[in-house]
């Protein structure tokens, strides 16, 4: 009697087309996906295609919609890699409805819609606040470092940014010069077409100067000539504000008394600005920095997060800072916003954050929205005070977290916070922005976070239906 197998025919016709309800168990990713998108308002989206129909037809944004933030929970996030998975992974297919839409298509729809997604942060927000798994009671703020999608080999100073421009065109005319000879060749077109003292003054317009950037958001130029002369407009506009806030510091002192009417002391030691700009600037993405890390200097971001105890993110911001430090309010403040536009009303009662975080003149404005603050004056690595943090705030902050119930409070910190940049990173790897731009690091950091909460929602879910 011969072996007895099961038959594997691979040339067998199906006699039914397949159901694709039939490829999933009910309680996978896929299908939560698809029921979340289905509640979400998705106007944003729609509103960037014409309303008569004329053109080529697009794929569905829902179904794009979906795609991305199924990839996104799964760590995927190249648009080559989702485009393949289309085709070889179930849970793609099914989501996708057996279309195949390429990289191409994928890369410009997260372009394209850049905002609505950063926004869609939000609408993720408000599924958890409706599941109730939002409580604001505590709140723990901290940031991460993000590589940027740049080398910190390329960035550059003012005199070698000015020497590879005329580098760049010199090339420029001799390849010109090559393919039209004596002709001018222009038939086609061109290829390119506070009483701080003076560091408190100079810092405050640095501040100023990136807040208006940041406002801006300018996308990033795919063009390097265009990156070289941004980067070189960028360097040069540093200069203008240093210069300008220099002089406005000196016709302040010029006065003899400060605003509050005592005199100054002892003139400082004149300073004169540099004639070139100081300073260095990535020409791959110029809005993005050298920030420190645990481990040395990376060219990347600074990204900011604010958790619950359940470890739901409820809010997400990116900047260019190597420290934390000066972003206690705007997150408070971050947080607040998110949590109305959810529609919650609870309000925050406690804030927890690292000594980065310190900023005396911040925690007191949060102090004054009636949100306690919890800060610890010293780093943990740190042996004893730091030299000149005696008394005062300094002395109150170490006495309440001395106590049973401050110590307390500060312990949850690492347990709200600290999970949610280890499985991004490491869970889902997740270490680098894969656009460039401040802005676009943005909508893809939130969108990161919200995938996040998506998952911890899926979860959640499950737990419910098996209870």
């Amino acid at each position: 009697m011969p072996q007895n197998f099961i038959a594997c025919d691979r040339d067998q016709e199906l006699l039914l087309p397949p159901n694709l309800r039939e490829w999933l168990p009910e309680d996978h990713l896929a299908w939560f996906v698809l029921a979340a998108v289905d509640e979400m308002d998705v106007s944003a989206f729609l509103g960037a295609y014409r309303a008569d129909g004329h053109g080529r037809p697009a794929h569905d944004p829902a179904m794009m919609l979906a795609l991305l933030l199924y990839a996104y929970c799964k760590g995927q996030r190249s648009s080559r890699g989702i485009e393949r998975e289309c085709v070889e992974d179930v849970a793609y297919r099914v989501i996708a409805a057996n279309q195949r839409p390429d990289h191409t298509t994928i890369a410009r729809f997260r372009q394209r819609h850049e905002t609505a997604l950063a926004d869609l942060f939000g609408q993720v927000l408000e599924l958890c606040a409706e599941a109730d798994l939002v409580e604001v009671g505590v709140i723990a703020i901290d940031g991460t470092k993000v590589h940027a999608n740049a080398s910190q080999h390329a960035a550059r100073d003012y005199e070698q940014i000015a020497k590879e421009i005329l580098e760049e065109a010199a090339e420029t005319d001799r390849l010109e010069d090559e393919r039209y000879g004596e002709k001018r060749g222009d038939e086609l077109p061109p290829e390119l077409s506070t009483e701080q003292g003076r560091r408190g003054w100079l810092r405050e317009a640095k501040r100023r100067l990136d807040e208006k950037r940041a406002s801006e958001a300018k996308p990033i130029p795919r063009s390097r000539p265009e990156r070289l002369l941004q980067s070189k407009c960028r360097l040069e506009e540093e200069l203008a504000v240093e210069c300008a806030a220099n002089a406005a510091y000196e016709a302040y002192r010029a006065r003899g008394v400060m605003k509050d009417g005592r005199r100054f002391g002892p003139a400082p030691k004149p300073y004169e600005p540099p004639r070139t700009p100081a300073g260095k600037v990535n020409v791959s993405d110029p809005d993005s920095r050298n920030v420190k890390t645990p481990r040395g200097y990376m060219q990347g971001y600074n990204a900011q997060a604010v958790a619950t105890e359940q470890q739901i993110v409820i809010a997400a911001e990116v900047n260019a800072d190597s420290s934390d430090f000066g972003h206690l309010a705007g997150m408070v403040n971050a947080t607040e916003t998110e949590l109305e536009r959810a529609g919650l009303a609870d309000t925050i009662e406690i804030v927890v954050a690292d000594a980065g975080y310190w900023h005396q003149k911040q925690m007191e404005s949060v102090i004054n929205k009636g949100i306690q603050v919890l800060i610890p004056p010293d780093a943990g690595k740190r042996r004893g005070t730091r030299p000149g943090w005696d008394g005062g705030a300094y002395a109150h902050m170490r006495r309440v977290l001395e106590t049973d119930l401050g110590g307390g409070l500060y312990r949850k910190r690492k347990a709200m916070i600290e999970p949610v940049f280890a499985n991004t990173k490491f869970n889902r790897r997740i270490d680098r922005f894969h656009r460039r731009g401040r802005s676009a690091a943005r909508s893809e950091w939130r969108l990161i976070t919200a995938t996040h909460n998506l998952l911890k929602l899926h979860r959640h879910q499950i737990r419910a239906a098996a209870a």
